[in-house]
């Protein structure tokens, strides 16, 4: 199963058992009552309680402030299974890991392939690994592409494509 990190814990609060909660997902609506998470030890967590309001999380079977100092600063992670299932995307929203290995593609011209996102305040960008053909002609190993309308024109997750506006002048400038 393959995970992907979405939290970490932070120190207990009070005495039964409940923790600081650092949320590092744009889907906090999966933190709820039931919710399954793995910790980095690959221990497996079942929400009894979520508190938005102080951002603090219960674990069943976490009833005191020992249990839960025990896991204080472990990562949690979800499987993509669980994300897809508990995270509705808007029209033209992606989740990352379907992003990555997308080919960028630019009058029909494969650039490259998105091998991270990278997570800036103002947008996103797609760090794009450049085509061996591509570099053979002196283009730089790697670009970011801002993931703007600006530049991405569509995204077919299908046929792992996305075609662009603008990122053959992002990799000539690179």
């Amino acid at each position: 199963m393959e995970k992907i990190y979405v939290a970490k814990l932070g120190k207990a609060i009070g005495l039964k058992g409940q923790q600081k909660l650092h949320i590092d997902s744009d889907f906090p609506e999966q933190f709820k009552k039931g919710a399954v998470f793995y910790t980095d030890k690959n221990q497996k967590l079942t929400i009894e309680s979520y508190n938005k309001k102080n951002d603090s999380v219960k674990f069943e079977g976490i009833d005191d402030i020992d249990q839960a100092k025990k896991l204080t600063n472990r990562q949690l992670f979800v499987s993509k299974e669980d994300t897809r299932d508990m995270c509705k995307l808007d029209k033209k929203q992606f989740f990352w890991f379907d992003i990555i290995g997308c080919k960028i593609i630019e009058d029909d011209t494969t650039l490259g392939v998105v091998e991270d996102v990278q997570r800036m305040p103002l947008s996103d960008y797609l760090q794009i690994v450049t085509t061996s053909k591509l570099i053979e002609e002196k283009k730089a190993n790697s670009f970011l592409l801002p993931y703007t309308d600006d530049f991405i024109n569509d995204v077919d997750i299908e046929n792992k494509t996305i075609k662009a506006t603008g990122a053959i002048d992002i990799l000539e400038a690179s």
